[in-house]
Formats: C-alpha cells, sequence, structure tokens
C-alpha cells in the first residue's frame, strides 16, 4: 500500500491554467475519488499522478518519495482507462499478461499471477477469448486484470465505467469497491458522476476550474458543503439555494431564513410537508415512484422539496413547510459556507 501527496502542484499550458497549485494528501490503502465537471482538472491531477503529464510546478510523492521527474514505469503505479485499451487480435490472457511479458517477468510468475487475477474477477473461463467476443463488463474485467498482475499498491482509474449502461455500472461499482477493499489498494478514481463519487469514495476531492473545492469523506461534503458549489454539485436533486435579504428574510416574502447570510442552502430531502410552517405554492410536480420532487414558490424564490411518492400535491395547491435549524445553511456573498 502506498500513500499518494501532491504539494503545490499546477499545471499550465502558455496562457491557460490546468490547475492552481494543488495540496492533496491520499492516504494509504484508501479510495480516492477526483470529483468534477468536465475541464475541472480531475484528469489532469490524475495524468501528473501518473507521470503522463508533467507538472509545471510542484512535487508528486508516492510513499513519501519524490516521483515528480519519473517516469510513469518507475511509478510502481498501475491505470485503468476509459476505453480499456486493449488489443483486439490478443487473447484475454495475453491482454492481462501483455505488461509483464515486456518486462521480461518469467513465465511461471506470469502464469500465477494470471490464474490468481483471472480467478478474483471471474474471467477463467474466458482466458481464451478476444476481447470482441466479451461484453463491456468482461472488457473492463480484464482491463482490471491487467493492472492487478502488474501487484502495484497505486491504481489509478480514468472514469473506467462511463462507457457500461446503468444496471452494469452499479454492479461494477460494487465490485471495484470490494475488490480495492480485499486487496488494500490505494486507488485514484477520476469520474463526473456523484452517485459514483458519494458510493464507492472513502475520500472525495471535488475540483472546480483547477482548484479544490473541497475534499473530505462524502457525508462530510454532503452534511456541510464549503461553498456554493459543493452545496449544488452534491446531491440529487442539489441543494436549495435561495437569495436572503439584509435582515435574514427569504427574498420576496416575510419568511425569516434563520441565518445570517447572503444565500440560505436548504437540502430538498430535509424539508418536510406540515399542517404549519413556511407558506409555499407548489409549482410543479415530479413523480420518481418512491419520491415526489416539488417546485414550491416562497417569495420570488422557489425550493425543491423531496417528499414521500404517496403524497397527492397538486399545481397550484398552497402548502406549509419545515425544516430543523440545524438543516439550515448560510453563504455568504462569495459562495463560502459561513460558519
Amino acid at each position: 500500500m502506498s500513500s499518494i501527496a501532491l504539494n503545490g502542484v499546477a499545471k499550465s499550458w502558455g496562457d491557460s491554467t490546468a490547475l492552481h497549485a494543488v495540496d492533496l494528501q491520499i492516504q494509504s490503502g484508501s479510495f480516492c475519488v477526483l470529483l468534477g465537471p468536465s475541464g475541472c482538472g480531475k484528469s489532469t491531477t490524475l495524468r501528473i499522478i501518473a507521470g503522463l503529464e508533467t507538472a509545471t510546478q510542484g512535487q508528486v510523492l508516492i510513499d513519501g518519495k519524490n516521483v515528480t521527474d519519473l517516469p510513469p514505469a518507475q511509478r510502481g503505479i498501475a491505470m485503468v482507462f476509459q476505453n480499456y485499451a486493449l488489443f483486439p487480435h490478443l487473447s484475454v490472457a495475453d491482454n492481462i499478461t501483455f505488461g509483464l511479458s515486456v518486462r521480461k517477468v518469467p513465465a511461471a510468475e506470469s502464469a500465477k499471477r494470471l490464474r490468481n487475477a483471472a480467478e478474483l474477477l471471474g474471467l477463467s473461463s474466458l482466458l481464451a477469448r478476444r476481447p470482441g467476443q466479451l461484453s463491456g463488463g468482461q472488457q473492463q474485467r480484464v482491463a482490471l486484470g491487467r493492472a492487478l498482475v502488474a501487484q502495484a499498491t497505486v491504481c489509478l482509474m480514468d472514469e473506467p465505467l462511463s462507457n457500461l449502461d446503468a444496471q452494469l455500472r452499479q454492479d461494477m461499482r460494487r465490485e471495484l469497491r470490494e475488490l480495492q477493499q480485499k486487496l488494500g489498494l490505494t486507488v485514484v478514481y477520476v469520474t463526473h458522476d456523484q452517485t459514483e463519487a458519494m458510493s464507492m469514495a472513502d475520500q472525495v476531492v471535488l475540483l472546480n476550474q483547477g482548484r479544490v473545492e473541497q475534499a473530505g469523506t462524502p457525508r462530510e461534503l454532503y452534511a456541510r458543503p464549503a461553498t456554493t458549489f459543493a452545496a449544488r454539485f452534491i446531491g440529487t436533486p442539489p441543494m436549495n439555494l435561495v437569495a436572503l435579504e439584509a435582515d435574514g428574510r427569504i427574498a420576496g416574502s416575510d419568511v425569516a431564513s434563520g441565518v445570517q447570510a447572503t444565500q440560505l442552502g436548504v437540502r430538498p430531502e430535509a424539508i418536510t410537508l406540515a399542517a404549519d410552517g413556511v407558506p409555499a405554492v407548489v409549482n410543479s410536480v415530479e413523480y420518481l415512484g418512491a419520491d415526489l420532487v416539488l417546485r414550491c414558490a416562497v417569495g420570488s424564490e422557489v425550493l425543491l422539496v423531496r417528499a414521500a411518492g404517496q403524497h397527492a400535491a397538486t399545481p397550484g395547491e398552497r402548502v406549509h413547510l419545515r425544516w430543523a435549524a440545524d438543516e439550515a445553511h448560510g453563504f455568504g456573498a462569495d459562495g463560502r459556507r459561513i460558519h
């Protein structure tokens, strides 16, 4: 197992800056997800850790060793790409052991590693097949197998499940997490999918425009978002952010928010329909089976409310909303959380 540290890592191409002095600590044996929208710098960060990109400034340390100037082959890492990068003319067995043959690992040792990886990934009966004869999930397992036989302590994954359908993606998320925990690998995983991040990670690093917006456990990012960006990016539906008057009232209403801030944040699932409370009007209803998502007007602002699916609500209905004081989040004019 190996820890990873980024100390002031930045990356620029001419006048374009992809990363701004990123500091990051990833614990040995943990599953770290780099999360964020397209162009936020997550893949660039991963490629710098891998040695596929060179940092403009800063240091990369793996297990305390400065690897900033080392080529990928000397960093003790394995990588799994979005497109699997399998050789179509080679069998599954040869695809998995290709890197071992390049490094001239003895045949007996190579066969042993192949056998162990195939058994672990359920590929033992498919070793003679070509990639074109496999499903997407099986191809993903072959790519993982290639990483496992390298016996690297760090595994870097760049959106490895994005080509799979929704159900298979869910199954593979569970398998990947179980595999990582069983082997004690340090995994750095890039995705723009918050469900992947929240369900798999020990640590989520949320990136925005080349900067770390917030880093912490999934629960920390959900329960105490550091910024309005984090508040809106994490959660489905995202956190409500409504404008407040100078005296703390919700804009366009007489409703006191309970916080002194520029914006009030409340999770849709933290709001309940009640006999009394904040008066609101239902604008629209989205039925999701177990849940309803109501768009409710309060003054000049709109609040999304996640209610039980059996609740009967119709557009135009007048309702009352409640939320606990500790579910109200205040954010300042700079978008940062007010503690």
